[in-house]
């Protein structure tokens, strides 16, 4: 199955980027291209894309928008939305995935991620750029105030990963990709991306935020 993908942007040199990157794709073709927001609900309406990308900042309809109207509770015909841009504000971030967005990307992430995203959001995950994963899952280990109980870390007999697997939970938490997981570890991106399904599978989340948010709760990531 081919995945059939609108690009908003009100940038063209952005579009004609992500168009290159996509359609290179053997799984993957874009469908259309919109400017701004109003046109890309009109073109997501009028074309039924399978994924929308969306910038935040556009004319007539920012991004966050055009996700509510398009993934929302309220969409009569719900699309898929993956937002694509500059700005890293964890608000964005929240509202993004409220309104609906099944992943949020960093422009700067590059056309791996991009096409990583693309394909988790077809399968049904959300995937989120590393370097923002990190800091929320940061943000959310914090010490807690001294009057709220803190829960105990999961014990190590819990550990249900291998010291290989553990290796990579370690490199995902902090927000390598698959083929930067290979680079670091002298093994190819396929086998990274086996050793990740495999964690997924042994811990029972859907995703590589998951699998961060494991590491950061058992304290192997706080160790690094």
């Amino acid at each position: 199955m081919t995945t059939r993908i609108l690009i908003a942007d009100d940038q063209e040199d952005v579009r004609n980027g992500f168009r290159l990157i996509l359609d290179s794709q053997p799984d993957m073709t874009v469908v259309g291209e919109a400017a701004d927001g109003a046109e890309a609900v009109e073109l997501a309406r009028a074309l039924r894309p399978d994924l929308v990308l969306a910038d935040i900042r556009m004319p007539r309809l920012d991004g966050l928008e055009v996700t509510r109207l398009l993934a929302g509770p309220t969409a009569e015909h719900p699309v898929r939305v993956v937002v694509v841009t500059t700005f890293d504000l964890d608000d964005y971030v929240h509202t993004a995935l409220r309104h609906g967005a099944c992943g949020f990307l960093l422009k700067r992430s590059g056309p791996n991620l991009l096409i990583e995203g693309v394909r988790a959001a077809m399968a049904g995950d959300t995937l989120i750029s590393p370097q923002l994963t990190v800091r929320l899952l940061r943000s959310l280990s914090a010490p807690q105030p001294a009057q709220q109980p803190v829960p105990e870390p999961r014990t190590a007999a819990a550990d249900p990963l291998t010291a290989r697997e553990r290796e990579i939970a370690l490199l995902v938490a902090r927000g390598l990709t698959n083929a930067e997981v290979g680079a670091e570890l002298f093994i190819s991106p396929g086998t990274a991306k086996t050793h990740v399904a495999n964690i997924q599978a042994k811990l029972a989340v859907r995703n590589r935020v998951g699998i961060a948010t494991w590491a950061w709760e058992t304290g192997l990531a706080g160790k690094a």
